[in-house]
C-alpha cells in the first residue's frame, strides 16, 4: 500500500460502530470518514466492513486487519505523545487565511500565543474573505465558519455559537419590531456574508432572503452599522454581547435563531503537511475545545 490514508478512519469506525460516530471522535465530516474508508478497501481489494440499514460491522477479513492496524495506530498515539513532550523549535513561515471578527478576536490572539512558544517561527495570516488556493496563495490552513462546500478539504470543528438578530434601539423606533424572520424582506438588514438567513422556522431549517443599503465582511463594522441604526444585523450573539450589555443593541427572533453555527479550521487533505501546520491546527484545536476560552458572551 502507498499510503497510510484510511486507517485512522477505518481503525476509528471500527472502535464506534458507526461512521458518524467515528466522525465526531476524529473531528471531521462523515462523508469524509465515509470516502476514506471506501478508498482503502479499493486499494486492500478487500471488503472491510458489512454495511447495513441498521449497523456496520467488521467482515473476516476486516476483523483480522482492524486488530493489525490497531497495533500501528495504538503505536503511532504513543509516539505523538512522547513527541509531544519535547521542546520543538519550528521554523519557517506558517500562512493562515482568516476572516471575520471571530478570527481577529480569538484567532489571531491564540496564534500570537503560539508564537511567543515558537520565537523562531514567522506567522502570516490574511483577513480576507475571499476563497483561497492553498497551493497558488501558500496557505497551509484556513479559518472558516458556516456550511463549507468544497468537498476536497478537510475541515476540522473549531467551536459552534448561537446566532442572534440584533437591531439598534433608534431603528426599532423608526421602523418597528419584526416578530416573525419573514417579516424581515420588509426591513433593511445589515449584510455580511450573505443575503441568504437561515432560521428555526416550524421545525426546520429555513432561508430567508434579506435586502439592505449597508454591507460588509468585517464584524466589528456590522455591529458598528447597527448601533447607528442602518439596519438589523445577524451573527453570531459573542459579535453582540457587549452592544448588548451597554444597551446600545436588541436582541430580536431569538427562538428563530439557528443555535449551532460552527467555525472550522480548513487545510488540503495531503500526506505530508508542515510541523508548524500540524501543531498550530492542534493548538487550536485544544485551546477552543477544552473549555479554557471563554467568549464575550459566556
Amino acid at each position: 500500500m502507498d499510503s497510510f490514508e484510511g486507517i485512522f478512519e477505518f481503525v476509528a469506525v471500527a472502535e464506534s460502530s458507526g461512521f458518524s460516530a467515528a466522525a465526531k471522535k476524529l473531528n471531521c465530516s462523515t462523508s469524509h470518514v465515509s470516502r476514506q474508508v471506501s478508498r482503502l478497501e479499493e486499494r486492500l481489494g478487500s471488503r472491510l466492513l458489512a454495511r447495513t440499514t441498521r449497523q456496520i460491522s467488521l467482515t473476516e477479513n476486516g476483523e483480522f486487519y482492524y486488530q493489525q492496524c490497531k497495533q500501528l495506530v495504538t503505536g503511532l498515539q504513543q509516539a505523538n505523545e512522547q513527541l509531544s513532550q519535547q521542546q520543538y523549535q519550528l521554523s519557517g513561515t506558517l500562512r493562515v487565511s482568516a476572516a471575520g471578527g471571530f478570527a481577529e478576536s480569538y484567532i489571531a490572539p491564540a496564534l500570537m500565543e503560539f508564537a511567543k512558544q515558537h520565537p523562531e517561527l514567522n506567522i502570516e495570516i490574511d483577513f480576507n474573505s475571499r476563497l483561497v488556493n492553498f497551493v497558488e496563495d501558500g496557505i497551509d490552513f484556513a479559518i472558516r465558519y458556516g456550511e463549507l462546500n468544497d468537498s476536497n478539504l478537510i475541515a476540522r470543528k473549531l467551536i459552534s455559537r448561537s446566532m442572534m438578530v440584533v437591531a439598534s434601539p433608534e431603528y426599532l423606533k423608526n421602523y418597528g419590531m419584526p416578530n416573525h424572520p419573514y417579516q424581515l424582506k420588509s426591513h433593511r438588514c445589515i449584510i455580511a456574508n450573505n443575503d441568504q438567513w437561515a432560521f428555526n422556522i416550524d421545525g426546520a431549517k429555513q432561508s430567508v432572503k434579506v435586502t439592505g443599503n449597508w454591507r460588509s465582511n468585517n464584524a466589528n463594522v456590522v455591529r458598528e452599522a447597527c448601533e447607528q441604526g442602518l439596519g438589523i444585523a445577524y451573527m453570531p450573539e459573542s459579535t453582540f454581547a457587549e452592544s448588548i450589555e451597554q444597551q446600545k443593541l436588541v436582541p430580536l427572533l431569538d427562538s428563530y435563531c439557528i443555535k449551532g453555527a460552527t467555525s472550522w479550521v480548513v487545510y488540503q487533505n495531503k500526506q505530508f503537511m508542515p510541523l508548524r501546520a500540524r501543531l498550530a491546527i492542534d493548538f487550536l484545536l485544544e485551546r477552543f475545545q477544552s473549555g479554557k476560552l471563554k467568549l464575550h458572551s459566556d
